[in-house]
């Protein structure tokens, strides 16, 4: 009988070998998960706010798209005072005011929309037309539709070019005109997922 035979099994330092690859290994493959999980979540983060965008802007579009001459409320029409854009919109059951407006909040900004009840009268539309002046920006019919902003700019195109929305604009025997279109220029906040400024023409007609 060989009594230097070899005994079955393996001895301990092959297993703390065994083990410590192992440990290796496993965590090589955690890191490497982790950073898969991580793109997705980054990925799925950066789709739902491109998506949440355009669907901003798109209601943006349909707002001004959908503008009414107010008749004798003519200047609520479309008007603009640098921090807010209101303007009558039609709607199934009337007549509608809306505004648009920049709020500051703990993310840098926020771009608030406000939108009053249908209305079928001058009176209920002037009423709407002084409520959407004492906005708070957390009023009933308010909602925060994009966040992480640090600014907004408003541009209105009259007599040929695009001009501050403040200023006087298209005249016409002693009346102001509307614009023919509108530019926003969003501004967002670093670290708000969406790098430097969002520019968006929309017309309004001829």
């Amino acid at each position: 009988m060989n009594r230097c035979a070899r005994p079955d099994g393996f001895t301990l330092v092959e297993v703390l070998v065994a083990m410590v690859v192992m440990a290796i290994m496993a965590v090589m493959a955690w890191q490497g998960v982790d950073g898969i999980v991580r793109t997705r979540d980054a990925s799925q983060a950066r789709l739902e706010q491109t998506l949440r965008l355009n669907t901003v802007i798109a209601q943006w579009d349909q707002d001004l798209a959908s503008l009414q001459d107010g008749g004798v409320m003519r200047p609520t029409f479309l008007t603009c005072d640098g921090s807010t854009v209101r303007m009558t919109r039609h709607t199934p059951a009337g007549l509608q005011i809306v505004a648009w407006s920049f709020r500051p909040d703990d993310s840098g900004g926020a771009w608030v929309r406000w939108a009053g009840p249908s209305v079928t009268s001058v009176g209920e539309l002037q009423d709407s037309w002084l409520r959407s002046q004492q906005l708070q920006g957390s009023e009933r019919g308010s909602l925060k539709t994009l966040t992480g902003l640090s600014g907004w700019q408003v541009y209105f195109y009259q007599t040929n070019g695009w001009a501050n929305c403040q200023t006087s604009g298209n005249v016409s025997n002693g009346k102001t005109l509307p614009p023919s279109g509108v530019r926003v220029v969003l501004s967002f906040a670093a670290g708000g997922g969406v790098i430097g400024d969002l520019t968006r023409d929309t017309w309004l007609g001829p």
